[in-house]
């Protein structure tokens, strides 16, 4: 989408976007000790309590009706809560997770450097550095800080805000990453005892660029069994790896084919990935080799059917009647199989209306996008509550040692959020002091 350095027109006075810009000025740095602090409490998938605790206090400090930290599994827990407007405006509601990835190999990257405690939240170069920082405790911190700014010019938020935020979004500790947190909320959003939204925005890192689609996912192990027996005898063995060699070709060439299939303007094509293989380790015949598989969806691809024509190219694959096939699901999200792709239309007013908040703060950015992952705003979809991404944080560091956010985007962020939040629940300008 073409960029524009002229501000888009707003619905807001210039003196009434002023002052929200200085408040958020003024708090700059309580806004950057929020984040930091949210950085220092660990919340690993599987730990998340501590940091709802903190999330749902600062929640009742700014206004916050109806704040709850609940546990949606022992020791696990969400918080949410909703600032209830001052008239008839619009509902826009905040999403996020609490959880982040371990810190596996980080230590050892930073060696003797100020970064090397992950959860430091340490300030280098112009970023704050640190294990969540831009997934997703920047987006989370940056909406709390609006909230922050936006009281502090004594305007009037005519619409509801509410804050959602969840654990379990993340995956790789055992047991866990199944959308738990987020799952044990929608009948509560459903029921209206979270006040259904007319928007939502997920703030999983976008570099404040607006991604209105997303890929979906499945993920499969699959274990081709033989028969081991000693190196020297091959012949009374059946050999796994061969078999192996075979599913392998199979995949990739199915993998080629995906890629010529037809195309989606901001998800690009669908494709899959071999990502772990395991077998043998012993000078014997291997007798059971295992692989991992994951799948790229595009919306408008079906989760079962893409599935099921995976598992089709499998079973075709193995020419030795000897060898068995097992495939197990191992990521049930939204649906039984894995997470479904999203999209929502770049044209409804409130998508707009957000990619003019931001470039009101950030020229260069807000432009409309695709998500190279998966997140939770489906299950909002399948309840007809239309949302998209965006939030400080570059993905690409995400997961890794060098996770990060830049101080300024960070500080961006919270007005972009403050002057979205207050043209789209709308303000009462005229009582606010001047």
């Amino acid at each position: 989408m073409s960029q524009s350095n002229t501000p888009p027109q707003s619905a807001l006075s210039e003196s009434t976007i002023d002052r929200i810009r200085a408040s958020v000025q003024t708090g700059a740095e309580a806004s950057l000790q929020l984040l930091q602090s949210m950085v220092r409490i660990p919340s690993v998938t599987g730990d998340e309590s501590a940091v709802a605790e903190f999330v749902g206090h600062k929640l009742s400090e700014l206004g916050f009706e109806g704040v709850n930290v609940e546990e949606f599994a022992p020791g696990r827990s969400n918080a949410w809560g909703s600032l209830p407007g001052a008239g008839d405006g619009k509902r826009v509601m905040f999403l996020g997770h609490l959880d982040t990835v371990n810190t596996e190999g980080w230590v050892d990257h930073w060696d003797d450097d100020p970064r090397k405690d992950p959860f430091s939240g340490a300030m280098v170069d112009g970023h704050v550095w640190g294990r969540g920082v831009g997934d997703v405790k920047g987006g989370i911190s940056a909406f709390l800080s609006a909230i922050a700014a936006l009281r502090q010019t004594g305007l009037e938020i005519l619409g509801d805000v509410s804050g959602v935020f969840v654990g379990d979004e993340e995956s790789g500790e055992e047991g866990s990453g199944r959308s738990a947190g987020i799952a044990a909320l929608m009948p509560r959003i459903e029921a209206g005892e979270i006040r259904r939204p007319d928007f939502a925005i997920y703030v999983e890192p976008t570099e404040m660029n607006v991604y209105a689609a997303q890929m979906g996912f499945f993920v499969v192990n699959v274990r081709i069994e033989g028969q081991t027996t000693y190196f020297g005898t091959p012949w009374l063995g059946v050999d796994a790896l061969r078999g192996a060699h075979d599913v392998l070709s199979a995949v990739w060439e199915y993998n080629d084919e995906l890629e010529k299939r037809a195309t989606h303007e901001l998800m690009g094509y669908p494709f899959l990935v071999v990502t772990a293989i395991k077998g043998g380790g012993v000078i014997a015949v291997p007798g059971d080799v295992s692989l991992t598989i994951i799948r790229k969806l595009l919306p408008g691809e079906d989760l079962t059917a893409a599935k099921q024509e995976l598992e089709t190219v499998l079973s075709d694959a193995i020419r030795d009647e000897r060898l068995s096939l097992k495939v197990e699901n191992v990521a049930p999200r939204d649906h039984p199989v894995g997470g479904t792709p999203h999209e929502t239309d770049v044209n409804l007013p409130a998508v707009v209306l957000l990619q003019n908040a931001i470039r009101r703060v950030l020229p260069e950015r807000g432009a409309i996008g695709g998500a190279p992952y998966w997140s939770e705003l489906p299950f909002l979809r399948e309840i007809g509550i239309p949302g998209v991404y965006a939030a400080p944080g570059d993905i690409r560091n995400c997961h890794t040692a060098e996770e990060r956010v830049e101080v300024q985007e960070y500080l961006d962020a919270v007005a972009a959020y403050a002057i979205f939040i207050a043209e789209f629940c709308g303000v009462k300008e005229a009582l606010a002091p001047h």
